[in-house]
């Protein structure tokens, strides 16, 4: 792999702050894959997914527009563990075709796969290291209620579906504290970036 780009899988829990991170590499000029942005992609008016979607479910998952009626599809799938491993098998395959081609064509030094559930989806072979957002699990609740509008039910519920906070850390290269304020988020983050980069140098 020593033509191709360092490829840094990052992750985290509910409300742990990946987003911030994320858009702080791309501050840095690091290409960021997106794997909820490429989720939208593949159900995306006239693509494939939304196609298979409303073959399978019918035409009440899709609002007046055409689009995918999200909170349709959800409560389909919430407390239906077959249908919700039919979306799955449906859509992860198109989701990580999606990852793979972007990765492939990245021409930086290294780029950033953010994936939520990279762990819960065993995706770590199509990454060089893992990055970790980590924070207290009371301070992940507390930032995803004020940000989700859920309620505490729900998020725990959430918490509850991903791998433990250890798991998480035992897994990860780089563990990236956001406990503190932004600027200590960002200290951290611009010292993984010289690493990665020194990483990359070396390959």
């Amino acid at each position: 792999m020593a033509d191709k780009a360092l490829i840094v899988g990052l992750t985290g829990g509910i409300g742990s702050g990946k987003t911030l991170v994320s858009d702080t590499f791309a501050s840095f000029g690091v290409p960021i894959i997106d794997a909820d942005v490429i989720a939208r992609q593949v159900v995306a008016p006239g693509s494939t997914g939304l196609a298979a979607i409303a073959a399978h479910f019918g035409p009440d998952v899709l609002t007046a527009e055409g689009q995918l009626d999200r909170s349709a599809l959800r409560q389909r799938v919430f407390t239906n563990d077959s249908e919700k491993q039919w979306l799955n098998s449906c859509l992860h395959p198109l989701i990580r075709t999606a990852m793979q081609a972007q990765i492939n064509a990245v021409t930086a030094p290294y780029a950033i796969l953010a994936v939520p559930l990279l762990l819960e989806n065993n995706l770590q072979h199509m990454v060089d290291r893992i990055a970790v957002v980590d924070c207290s699990e009371s301070l992940q609740l507390s930032r995803a209620l004020r940000r989700d509008g859920s309620s505490e039910t729900v998020i725990k519920g959430i918490m509850a579906s991903q791998v433990s906070r250890n798991e998480r850390r035992d897994a990860a290269d780089d563990i990236i504290d956001n406990s503190g304020d932004i600027a200590f988020t960002r200290q951290q983050v611009e010292a993984c970036h010289q690493r990665y980069i020194a990483l990359a140098d070396a390959r």
